[in-house]
């Protein structure tokens, strides 16, 4: 008695129905873990965003009530640029009252020193060349400079207000230093914000250059290929995940500060927002266990109740692709409804499949206006002459015009034309030859042991017939053609039919109804 060495239909009902529930039991918790996972990603770059955007406008605030202090300033030194003691008085009054600056300056239109504080920094009388104090005597308008290295070999970024006569006479300017490489106001306001959960703060001015980082050893450093950067100082505002200059993943938020040239980005380590998630993850894992092991339990006692009727079709199933299966199936005694209604089924689809499987096989492969091969077909032939290193010269062929006669004559009759031209291809070829329809007006044809002359004659002899013939109630018309030949054209498939494409192309350019070869 032959014996059934296959695994049974008990085991793989077993099997498939553990496989399902562990699949789909770890596929909610995949997919819990990825839902919980994009929502703290979502938050945390929310939030990022927000936090950048609310201490832009902190800065903006900042920098008004700067440009505020010395427009009262330049104000009140008007017409006192000639009174050093009122002179000296103003920029120690900028520098106590708020403590926005690190020093301040009332600097002549001719770039000499009038007034510093602190007086520490000797530079009174002293003819001011540094990039900021240039800029402001340049262009006499209020200005927040790009960080320079000030004379006293600091890294600042200089505030400054033109001070005007009462005739508008420009005297000179105004201004504040802030010292970015030391404790400063944007240290003040910006390090405040610190969180405890690894979220940092930095500030770049559009030069890309660090001039705010909790790390007072990282300002002044040129930060390229962050695209958050790039995009702030673009003056762009909102979020994105990205892998930082050291390659850290990280989650930021970001707001330019757009009348400084500055942009305030908020970000936080991928690594550090996702660290809640591990425990979180391991805690739904253990309360979900118990459920789990009750329902494998269940499905092991299930599968013995619905394979046991199921066994014998199982058996004959096995080989439903062949001729005989319809046969064993019927043999078959299905003694209830369920097995019964399910034998009938199988016998109705297994007729059903050989009847259909091929007459689907080859519709999948032919065009069904002209006959010929579609893509699908091509492509199938093309792996098998490869294979065999077969050679072979293709010709590419395009109807001329063809979209005028389907405007001028309608669809009806350019369906006849595309016929027309399979029936002239048809008569021109050999059984050997593969015929396709690539793709609307577009034929090509594929000679298997074809060299490139004999193909550019038979493309030439079919352009002859197409310009001489013309189907039933059609207009003549005529074909141009691109000829290309594997291997001599080119070493892949792929470009041997580029190379008769642009042959083609070179055709149409040259005038059309001609031939080309590649």
């Amino acid at each position: 008695m032959h014996t059934f060495n296959r695994i049974d239909l008990r085991r793989l009902i077993l099997l498939l129905t553990l496989t399902v529930a562990l699949f789909s039991f770890f596929n909610s918790f995949h997919a819990s873990y990825q839902t919980q996972r994009d929502l703290l990603i979502h938050h945390t770059l929310e939030s990022n965003r927000v936090y950048a955007a609310k201490l832009r406008l902190s800065t903006e605030q900042l920098l008004d009530t700067m440009r505020q202090q010395l427009t009262y300033s330049a104000s009140q030194l008007a017409e006192r640029m000639d009174q050093p003691e009122r002179l000296a008085g103003e920029t120690e009054r900028l520098i106590r009252q708020t403590r926005h600056f690190n020093s301040a300056f009332v600097v002549r239109h001719d770039g000499k020193v009038l007034a510093a504080s602190p007086e520490s920094l000797g530079m009174l009388g002293q003819m001011l060349d540094s990039a900021g104090a240039r800029e402001a005597l340049e262009k006499r308008r209020p200005l927040i400079s790009d960080p320079y290295v000030s004379a006293k070999n600091n890294l600042v970024v200089f505030v400054s207000q033109p001070i005007l006569a009462a005739d508008g006479t420009y005297q000179g300017y105004v201004g504040g230093s802030i010292y970015l490489q030391q404790e400063n106001i944007l240290h003040t306001l910006l390090g405040e914000h610190f969180y405890q959960d690894g979220s940092y703060l930095y500030v770049v001015d559009r030069n890309r250059h660090l001039i705010y980082h909790q790390n007072l050893q990282r300002v002044g450093e040129t930060v390229a290929g962050n695209p958050v950067i790039e995009r702030v100082i673009r003056g762009e505002a909102g979020s994105q995940a990205l892998s930082n200059s050291q390659g850290i993943e990280m989650l930021a938020g970001f707001a330019p500060v757009t009348d400084a040239g500055w942009g305030i980005v908020a970000q936080r380590a991928t690594e550090l927002t996702l660290q809640e998630l591990d425990g979180l993850m391991l805690n739904i894992l253990r309360l979900s266990l118990p459920m789990l092991l009750l329902s494998l339990g269940g499905i092991w006692w299930l599968s013995q109740l619905i394979s046991r009727p199921l066994w014998q079709l199982a058996k004959s199933a096995q080989q439903w692709d062949t001729d005989e299966s319809p046969e064993q199936v019927r043999h078959i005694k299905a003694w209830y409804f369920e097995a019964d209604q399910l034998k009938r089924a199988v016998l109705s689809g297994l007729a059903l499949l050989h009847q259909r499987l091929g007459k689907l096989s080859q519709e999948s492969l032919t065009d069904p206006l002209t006959g010929l091969s579609n893509r699908r077909g091509m492509q199938a032939q093309l792996g098998q002459w490869q294979r065999q290193s077969q050679p072979f010269a293709v010709i590419a062929l395009d109807i001329d015009h063809f979209k005028q006669v389907n405007d001028n004559h309608g669809h009806e009759f350019g369906d006849r034309v595309l016929q027309h031209l399979a029936q002239q291809m048809s008569d021109c070829s050999r059984a050997s030859d593969l015929l396709c329809r690539s793709g609307g007006e577009e034929f090509l044809m594929l000679l298997p042991g074809t060299s490139p002359e004999a193909a550019r004659q038979v493309a030439e002899r079919l352009r002859d017939r197409m310009g001489s013939t013309c189907c039933a109630d059609c207009p003549s018309v005529t074909v141009s053609a691109g000829v290309a030949h594997w291997p001599n054209s080119a070493a892949s498939v792929e470009e041997v039919l580029k190379r008769a494409d642009a042959a083609l192309y070179r055709a149409k350019h040259a005038g059309r109804n001609r031939v080309a070869v590649g």
